[in-house]
Order: C-alpha cells, then structure tokens, then sequence
C-alpha cells in the first residue's frame, strides 16, 4: 500500500451525494458534470493519479486509451512520456479544459480527446497498449458492460488498468461517493474482465489525502492485467 500523501481532494472521483439526500442530478446526467466542470479552472489535481504512474512508468510508451479522463490529467502524463493517447469523458466542458491543458503542456498534438458515454462508446478492438479506466463510479449495472467491453479494445500482451474507490471506502475511508451502488472491489472487476485478461494485481490500495484537519485515509482498489 502507497504511503505518498495527496495535497488535494481524492483523484477524480464521479461523486454522489450523501446517503439520506435527494441527487441534484442522475449519476451519469452530463449537464451537471458540465456546470460542475464549468465552476472552477481545476476541479482535481493537473498532477497524474500516483497508481496510474506506478503502473505505468515502466511501460514502454504506444497507444493508451484514457477512459473517464476528466480534465485530462492522466491523459497529459502518459503523452508527455510519448505515449500516443485517446481520451474520453462524458462531460464536454471538461473535454474542452483537457484539451486547454494539453495545449499549455505542450502535447496537444498526441492526444485526441473525445467526448462521449461510455454506456454507448465504440472501443476499437485490440488497438491500445494500455487502456486505463480511472474513478468511474457508476452502478455496476452499467460499470460491468462498459468493462467487458473495453477490455476488448486492449492489444493482446498490453494492459488494462482499473482504479477506483473501494466499497470499503464507505465506512472506513476518506471521500468518494456515499452511494454505495457507485463504489466496487477489485473481485467484482477482476470477475468482469475473467478470460480476457491475466490478472497480475486485484487489490485494494490506501491513499492518503491532505485535509484542513489533517490526513486521511481513501480506500481505493486497483486491477491490473495482461490481456490474453
């Protein structure tokens, strides 16, 4: 488990209300991530999400598929270390932030951002190195197609990589969403893409955060595999 300390709010995390409360907005309701998206210059962090850069610092640099790419973070690490990248996200607002930051990086012209649902999204099959899907937390009635299908879209030999906020995280860690219909394990990932990958990592990872009031602890779990 990582012991590195976060100076921001936990790492892109489709957020829900608290339990007891009525949603402003459905889950995956794009205009609400658009007017959040619109509130502020950063919502997260411009730096990568820290397990994304552990597991794929050591990779040899090809095509990656960012999956929830939000404000493009991700996306801009992998490119500024030559990966070759498309990057998808739901909200277009926080396409069109991403591909603001990508420009100022100076790696605009090795990313293509697009935005789109993933419930609906085309994954070209065996096409990418690394297809990494990062804090998409959504009810695994829709989480469980969208991986069986991206899965596919990984080169065999290449990897596939899910982070997310655990279920744990819930009770005993810091942040995230309070629905638990929105939270997941590493198994219950791990079960989705069986047969397709070879499961390298299934686990769950603490990442502490920095708060006014100190650290805290998020659970977050992370499946790492070789595709077949």
């Amino acid at each position: 488990m990582t012991t590195e300390q976060d100076k921001t709010e936990p790492e892109n995390a489709k957020r829900t209300p608290a339990a007891g409360t009525t949603p402003a907005a459905p889950a995956m309701d794009r205009e609400g991530w658009n007017r959040r998206y619109a509130t502020k210059e950063l919502i997260w962090t411009g730096a990568a999400n820290r397990f994304l850069e552990a597991e794929a610092a050591d990779l040899p640099p090809g095509r990656a598929l960012d999956l929830a790419a939000g404000e493009g973070r991700n996306a801009i690490w992998l490119a500024e270390r030559g990966w070759t990248v498309s990057a998808v996200d739901f909200s277009d607002v926080a396409i069109k932030k991403a591909e603001k930051l990508a420009a100022e990086r100076k790696v605009a012209d090795k990313i293509a951002f697009q935005a789109a649902d993933l419930r609906s999204y085309t994954f070209e099959k065996n096409h990418f190195d690394l297809v990494a899907l990062i804090y998409l937390q959504i009810p695994q009635e829709e989480l469980i197609p969208i991986l069986e299908r991206a899965v596919q879209a990984v080169t065999p030999g290449g990897v596939f990589l899910v982070i997310a906020h655990d279920s744990e995280n819930l009770k005993h860690g810091y942040g995230g969403p309070q629905n638990p219909d929105m939270l997941y394990t590493a198994q219950q990932v791990a079960t989705a893409v069986d047969g397709a990958v070879r499961i390298e990592k299934a686990q769950r990872v603490e990442r502490p955060v920095e708060t006014d009031d100190g650290v805290k602890i998020a659970i977050d779990c992370l499946v790492r595999g070789i595709r077949l």
